[in-house]
């Protein structure tokens, strides 16, 4: 059982947390994202279709999924600290090595291992927050360190194009794996573990089983509600993310770092955007209502959806962009509040569990299909309707979304304020 630190902390320590917190994001997602802006390099080089490019997506999100879950469960048992610094250091490395394929079996073998390395990081992180954060700032605190996530994948879109474009694909994985090493020795220093369930004056429990946590997610129509809306809105995520480099590229010549800049900067910065405000509005809207988050998360999806329909049938730029801008923005206030929502009805001893199962359901279900199923659809009808196509899935999800906040979250938050034991 980690222990209180011996020395005392800043009284603004708990943002400063959030602030490490935000650079560990930010090379998680600059890794993962830095192999689209160079897949016109990998499809020359070794000859890759579509649905193989698609394949190096899946097989990051699949093992990511699949590991998630047991990754949960073994951040509720250690310590956050160690997971994180850990996960850190070993997806730079697998990161670094990337730089020695030669085959379409070797990048789908170090994208694997690069997932199973990235696997720990939320739920150790969200569980770490939720510490330093009551009810009262979770979502501000959350929706700052989602900003991280956007910024991470401009950043690896941007300057593995730009560096492919010059020195060749393989030394972008060098840069950004090299850096992430760097930051784990410089953050052993100074981040600190808290106990679980500190910020709530509350004792956590014993960490679940992965069995009961799964048990849990069943009876609780809140969670298995959430759990489907983000398998649905991570699979639009990550459609955008993996295709629209190569959509670019393809649609309108651009080069590969404008291709990978152009497809991140706008999008992810409105997401930034949108990010800052959903937090702040959902933490409003949860003093007025306990499915306040939720409310939030539905508009942002429901609203966001025509952008998606526009973003693949566009046929200029301009209006790509204000597409781009508009889905950003409100995809913001979807992912502010991913975790937010969920910890409403979970308990402080399951919450790494409960990131972890969500990271599975989405990233199977959502993340880890999408891009070989975009990559077959535009081999059949092209990369624009399979883009517009998806904009169906987020409907979807909002409806479910609606649906939770209005039925189901009152009864279960209340239930889990009150601390009544789940029937597991």
């Amino acid at each position: 059982m980690p222990t209180a630190p011996s020395k005392p902390l800043p009284g603004n320590y708990k943002w400063y947390v959030v602030a490490m917190l935000w650079w560990i994001a930010f090379f998680n997602y600059a890794d993962r994202q830095a192999i689209f802006s160079v897949f016109p390099l990998l499809q020359s080089e070794m000859q890759l279709s579509n649905t193989q490019l698609g394949a190096l997506g899946s097989s990051f999100a699949i093992v990511y999924g699949l590991g998630a879950v047991f990754a949960g469960s073994i951040v509720d048992r250690i310590r956050r600290k160690s997971a994180l610094l850990g996960g850190l250091h070993a997806w730079s490395v697998i990161c670094m090595a990337t730089a020695l394929s030669r085959n379409f079996t070797h990048l789908v073998i170090f994208r694997a291992l690069e997932g199973l390395g990235e696997t720990f990081y939320f739920p150790a992180s969200m569980s770490l927050i939720s510490d330093y954060h009551d009810k009262k700032t979770r979502s501000r605190a959350m929706g700052f360190h989602q900003t991280s996530v956007y910024v991470g994948t401009i950043g690896g879109g941007f300057f593995a194009g730009l560096i492919g474009q010059h020195y060749g694909w393989r030394l972008s994985f060098l840069v950004f794996g090299g850096a992430g090493v760097l930051l784990g020795f410089l953050l052993a220093r100074y981040l600190r573990e808290p106990q679980r369930g500190e910020v709530e004056n509350v004792i956590a429990g014993k960490p679940w089983t992965v069995g009961e946590f799964l048990s849990f997610a069943w009876r609780t129509r809140t969670a298995r509600v959430l759990l489907a809306a983000f398998a649905c809105s991570n699979f639009v995520a990550t459609v955008m993310l993996s295709w629209m480099p190569k959509f670019l590229y393809d649609k309108f010549h651009l080069s590969l770092a404008m291709a990978g800049l152009t497809a991140t900067l706008f999008l992810q910065l409105a997401s930034l955007a949108g990010s800052a405000t959903g937090g702040w509005w959902a933490d409003m809207r949860r003093r007025h209502s306990p499915g306040g988050r939720m409310q939030v998360q539905a508009l942002g999806l429901f609203c966001g959806a025509p952008f998606v329909v526009l973003c693949g049938m566009t046929q200029t730029i301009p209006v790509l962009v204000a597409a781009l801008i508009g889905w950003g923005f409100f995809k913001g206030l979807y992912d502010a509040n991913i975790f937010a929502s969920m910890y409403e009805v979970v308990p402080p001893e399951a919450r790494g569990g409960a990131a972890g199962l969500m990271n599975t359901i989405g990233w199977l279900a959502g993340g880890g299909t999408a891009p070989i199923v975009i990559g077959f659809l535009a081999d059949q009808h092209g990369l624009g309707f399979a883009i517009s196509i998806t904009a169906v899935v987020y409907v979807i999800a909002a409806i479910l979304l609606t649906i939770g906040f209005a039925l189901y979250a009152p009864k279960d938050i209340k239930a889990a304020e009150a601390h009544i034991p789940s029937p597991l």
